[in-house]
């Protein structure tokens, strides 16, 4: 075939696909008796086709063949018999042609896309925030017991219960595909056998009874608040947390006394234990869904990452306590910056034409979120006069791994966050030398690796189709 056929009715195809008979051919119709010819005497008319253009020309003018147009015009419902009668062509296709050709190409430029990944502001803020509220139960309680002599029992269950929560509140979010009955079902005997995990390993390095306690109803009160923070229920534990903020905020102007220096920590763990098991329990009264479990496995390394990082925090904890604190609340605004990376790399990808021109435009999106994430940190390790390189180091250890984890990488910064968090541990633990500088050394290896990391796996545009 030399060439496409036309689909117009009465067209060429006609002739090709006819039976030729012997007989003499007969007389050829008259042209205005033609398809897409005028009839004969009844000339377009000019002021109504002139009409009907003007009513539709925003929907002809970015039709690139005439036959949109044909296909616009039966939408209108236009039949044959108003076609002739009213604008005087012999058919749709003829009328089609004539506002095609009446109405001048424009192609408007499409509207702008929907950012899918534009964060919430405050819930983000206020999650960075309810991060740092429980350290204020220690303020209250420091008085009564001796912390110092005690710490090491709450680090080990603050460490098993940071690496537990991580890797739970992976496998809930598996589970919410299924439904809310399977992700609250996880959520409630995942957060009951992590806190006994952790008051059980707490129990190995504990001198008194006090210490266990201390260690239980801090491994309750962070398993009742991943289930809330898991479920985004982060104004509900602001609320059950209101007691403790209370306290402490009165501690400058009077003194509570031994009871209410206990019992406020005690009534907001109680409170916040009660709203995770109404949110539970809401989330259990509907009908089960017969689905595939996930792999236990699927969620190891985003524990193995848990345990890393709660490690690498604990040792900067012991050099610069108050850059800690600073770095818990600064994971309000690093999550912000997660979904911001999301949608900036989605504009990227809109922009750019070629694979490479992708991969530049997406490194600079990292850049750019690292650099505001650590502008946001260096003030804050100028005013505790903390020495800023390890502390931002291992911000960028942390905010890497998780933008990594959030497009389902888990096994490289799970893996880079172990060497970094076992070598530098192996050193500073037992004060061997060189004790201080072996933690910025390792989070600034772990850095690097996982930036190039970030830029290989994330600098190619299928993650992010």
């Amino acid at each position: 075939m030399s060439g496409p056929l036309s689909l117009e009715p009465g067209g060429v195809e006609a002739d090709t696909l006819a039976l030729r008979l012997a007989a003499p051919r007969p007389r050829r119709a008259p042209d205005d008796a033609m398809p897409g010819k005028r009839l004969p005497g009844r000339g377009p008319e000019e002021e109504a086709v002139c009409t009907l253009a003007a009513e539709l020309a925003d929907s002809i003018a970015p039709a690139v063949h005439p036959y949109e147009v044909a296909a616009l015009l039966e939408a209108e419902g236009l039949s044959a018999s108003v076609i002739k009668e009213r604008y005087g062509h012999p058919n749709l296709f003829s009328l089609a042609t004539a506002l095609y050709e009446r109405v001048p190409r424009t192609f408007p430029e499409p509207p702008p896309a929907t950012d899918l990944w534009r964060p919430d502001t405050l819930r983000c803020l206020l999650r960075g925030v309810l991060f740092a509220l429980p350290a204020l139960a220690y303020l209250l309680t420091a008085p009564l017991w001796p912390l110092d002599r005690h710490a090491p029992v709450l680090i080990v269950a603050g460490i098993a219960s940071w690496a537990w929560g991580q890797a739970l509140g992976h496998r809930a979010h598996l589970r919410l595909a299924a439904g809310r009955r399977e992700a609250s079902g996880t959520l409630l005997s995942g957060s009951l056998l992590g806190a006994a995990v952790a008051t059980s390993l707490a129990v190995l390095p504990a001198d008194s009874a006090v210490a266990v306690g201390a260690a239980a109803a801090q491994s309750l009160y962070l398993a009742g608040a991943s289930v809330l923070l898991v479920l985004a229920r982060e104004r509900l534990l602001l609320a059950a947390l209101s007691p403790l903020i209370a306290g402490a905020a009165a501690l400058p102007w009077w003194e509570p006394g031994p009871e209410l220096r206990a019992g406020l920590p005690l009534l907001a763990l109680l409170a916040t234990l009660l709203a995770a098991g109404w949110v539970l329990r809401a989330g259990c009264g509907g009908r089960p869904e017969h689905t595939a479990r996930p792999r236990l496995l699927a969620s190891l390394p985003y524990g193995l990452f848990g345990l890393a990082a709660a490690v690498l925090v604990m040792l900067e904890g012991r050099r610069q306590p108050y850059m800690v604190i600073a770095l818990t609340l600064s994971m309000g605004p690093a999550e912000w910056l997660l979904y911001r990376y999301r949608g900036w790399s989605v504009a990227a990808l809109r922009a750019s034409v070629t694979p490479v021109g992708f991969l530049l435009r997406s490194a600079a999106v990292l850049g750019l979120c690292l650099s505001a994430y650590l502008l946001l940190l260096l003030p804050a390790a100028l005013l505790t006069r903390s020495d800023p390189a390890t502390p931002l180091l291992l911000a960028v250890v942390l905010w890497t791994a998780l933008l990594l984890q959030a497009f389902g990488v888990a096994w490289p910064p799970a893996v880079l966050c172990l060497a970094a968090a076992g070598a530098a541990a192996a050193v500073t633990l037992p004060d061997l030398p060189p004790g201080p500088a072996v933690l910025p050394a390792a989070c600034a290896a772990a850095a690097v690796c996982l930036t190039a990391c970030a830029i290989h796996r994330l600098g190619r545009p299928h993650p992010h189709a």
